[in-house]
């Protein structure tokens, strides 16, 4: 939902600390003079004006729920001036929902004004621009989702269970981007524990926490946690080999 949460008086909410202000989660892959977006939530408006996110050549999606998906439309904005639609990626439940949810977009009546997607269903390894990347199954809750791998780094969000074969994709790794929703066990997210029971057994480098619920403050958080592992932030932006 975000933090501060709707309706919420709780600590984190009405914390005064920019780091505690947590909009839903996505991220832009820069590689050379491209940009691909990695999920488009319902905060994607806000997040590319902040961001400065000029352009977007290509969209991965690591599944299709609303705080994933929902700010889709908003990509229309990176169709001006495109002779050809934005290429979009993602398992086909993901491709069928976004087809179902944003039906206007694929009706030629309405070609002006509606984000201009091609849907392309992930079926094994992609080469984008030059770059390859790894799609990596995962667990959420009861539902098969994606992680992706960029080189020797790893964007693995809503998560509850890595099966052995993708923990095997997910090794040798420089900087890890994992989902730790809070400390209390959740039915369909790591907590804070498990998220470090995977860092244990993976070992990358460098870890952030992603997909925070309003249950963590930022720095009483980190002070709890190695090292080598911190909670990541709106804005943050990692250079990677």
């Amino acid at each position: 939902m975000g933090v501060p949460r709707i309706g919420c008086e709780c600590p984190v909410c009405t914390s005064t600390d920019r780091r505690n202000k947590r909009l839903r989660c996505s991220i832009v892959v820069e590689y050379f003079e491209h940009s691909i977006l990695v999920d488009t939530p319902p905060d994607l408006r806000t997040q590319a004006l902040r961001n400065d996110v000029r352009s977007v050549d290509a969209v991965l999606f690591t599944h299709g729920h609303a705080d994933h998906l929902h700010g889709l439309d908003d990509v229309r904005a990176y169709c001006f001036g495109r002779d050809d639609p934005i290429p979009v990626y993602g398992d086909r439940p993901t491709l069928d929902r976004i087809t179902r949810v944003f039906d206007y977009a694929f009706d030629s009546a309405w070609a002006q004004a509606v984000p201009r997607l091609s849907l392309h269903p992930i079926e094994g390894d992609l080469e984008l621009f030059g770059l390859q990347v790894r799609p990596v199954p995962i667990i959420h809750g009861r539902t098969p989702v994606l992680a992706f791998r960029f080189g020797r780094f790893a964007y693995v969000t809503d998560c509850s269970e890595i099966p052995e074969d993708s923990m095997n994709m997910l090794r040798g790794l420089d900087v890890l981007v994992l989902g730790a929703l809070r400390h209390k066990e959740h039915p369909t997210h790591f907590t804070i524990e498990q998220a470090l029971e995977v860092v244990d057994e993976l070992k990358p480098r460098h870890t952030y926490f992603t997909h925070m619920a309003h249950d963590l403050d930022h720095y009483e958080t980190n002070d709890y946690l190695p090292d080598h592992v911190e909670l990541a932030y709106d804005g943050l932006v990692i250079d990677v080999a």
